[in-house]
Formats: structure tokens, sequence, C-alpha cells
């Protein structure tokens, strides 16, 4: 399995990390995907039927096979952070960064105080799965330890994040965006029209402006669709997500 600290420095090279997406409350399903070879999934808890007590059986039938435990936090606040990293999750999406002060709270309750990377962490300090109940405490918690590695990713989707990018991908802990192309094109009285020249001109001035940063851009490439995955990558996108597990199954239905 990969590292925290490898996705980061994959994603710092520009080199291709590519995930998919968990919905469904099965430990059962989340280890057949991670038998997959994903890098990482990370478990849906904004949309998802998941609940805390299902993440550390979910997480650990990801690592079993090698791929890297993350959440899609329900939202950018200091329970719902501290209940998937408490559990285990060694990457987290924030949903809805629409501004600096979100996205400064979010990192800032993702990281124990005294990084040597980032010091001005907020992380609430207690025995739990993340140390294996105190037996890695130390190595866990420590001002290198591996929760200071954590992948720290800002979801863009709304058209109201558009005029803050500057601000938000300044940012000294921000790891990499994902565009969230539903909610974004929602935003903008577009659902689903991700061929509309509006549409299209959002994202390539949140690419330029993440460019200018040098923050790796990403994408959930929703319909699992190798085509679509493959032109994201030649267009430079490195953080990718590849379909969800529900569609997964979907596709496998009766002709």
């Amino acid at each position: 399995m990969p590292t925290s600290a490898e996705i980061r420095q994959k994603l710092k090279n520009k080199q291709p990390v590519v995930g998919t997406w968990l919905q469904l409350p099965s430990a059962d399903t989340a280890e057949i995907i991670a038998r997959l070879g994903y890098d990482y999934a990370a478990v849906d808890m904004e949309h998802g039927a998941m609940s805390r007590c299902a993440l550390p059986d979910i997480f650990r039938a990801l690592e079993r096979w090698g791929t890297l435990p993350f959440a899609r936090v329900a939202e950018a606040s200091m329970r719902t952070i501290k209940a998937a990293l408490d559990s285990g999750a060694r990457g987290l999406i924030f949903p809805m960064i629409e501004n600096r002060s979100q996205l400064d709270d979010a990192i800032a309750w993702s990281l124990f105080p005294g990084g040597k990377e980032f010091p001005g962490g907020k992380r609430g300090v207690g025995f739990s799965r993340s140390n294996l109940y105190g037996m890695d405490f130390p190595a866990h918690t420590g001002p290198e330890g591996e929760a200071q590695e954590v992948v720290l990713v800002a979801q863009i989707e709304h058209v109201n994040a558009l005029p803050e990018l500057n601000a938000i991908f300044s940012h000294p802990r921000l790891d990499a965006y994902m565009i969230g192309p539903y909610d974004l094109s929602a935003s903008m009285g577009l659902t689903g029209q991700f061929d509309h020249p509006d549409f299209k001109m959002a994202l390539a001035v949140i690419e330029q402006k993440a460019a200018a940063h040098n923050i790796p851009k990403g994408f959930h490439v929703v319909a699992p669709q190798p085509a679509a995955l493959q032109e994201k990558i030649d267009q430079g996108y490195t953080f990718l997500a590849y379909g969800i597990d529900s569609l997964f199954l979907q596709q496998a239905k009766r002709p």
C-alpha cells in the first residue's frame, strides 16, 4: 500500500494518482474495489450511506489489499474531519470550498499542532484507531509523524469559489484540488452540461489559477469510461477519482 507521504510526493512530481469512490456502506465491496489496485478509495460521507461506525471496517478492507483509505467528509467541519481521521483515513477531500477561511479551518483541523511542515494544526489529540488506541501514539502524532502527511484536497464545486482561487490555491499545505463537475455546473444553472462553453470557461479559469500556484489538478470522472479517464490524464490532471462503486454495479446490469 502506498503511504500518504508517497501519494503527496507523486502529486508534487505531477504523476497521476488514480482512485475511486465508495458510497455503499460495505466492507466486502471495499475489499473487492481495493483488490483492483487503485491508489486510494474515497469513502463518500457527503452523499453516500456511510456512518462513522462503518468506517474502521471499510478502511481495514481497503488496507488489506493495498489501497489507501480516503474520506470525502460530509462538510469541512471539525466534527466530520475528526471522525474520519480518528477512524483511520489517510487522505481527506473537503467539499464545497468557496474561500480561504473555510480551507484554513479545514486544514488546521486535519493536522496535529507543532508539525514540522505545518505547525499551525489544531487537530484534537487522543487515543483512537488511527494510532491503534495509543499503541502507535508517538510515531503517529509527532512533528514528523504519519498523521502530518495526510493528503489534503479541496473540492472546487461552486461558481462562488472562482474569485477566491488565488487565496485558496496559495495555502502552503494544500496537496491538490478536485473539480466536482455536477455541483459546479449546477451552481452555474447548467447541471450536467459539461460541454457548455460557460462550464468549459470555468474549468479553464480554475486550471490557470492552479497552474500559477503549482497546485495539482483533480477531477472526478464519474462515469467509469477508460477513455474519459485517459483524456483527463492527457490534459494534465493528476489527482483523479474514477467511477463509483454503485456505478460499477450498474455497468454489470443484464442486457
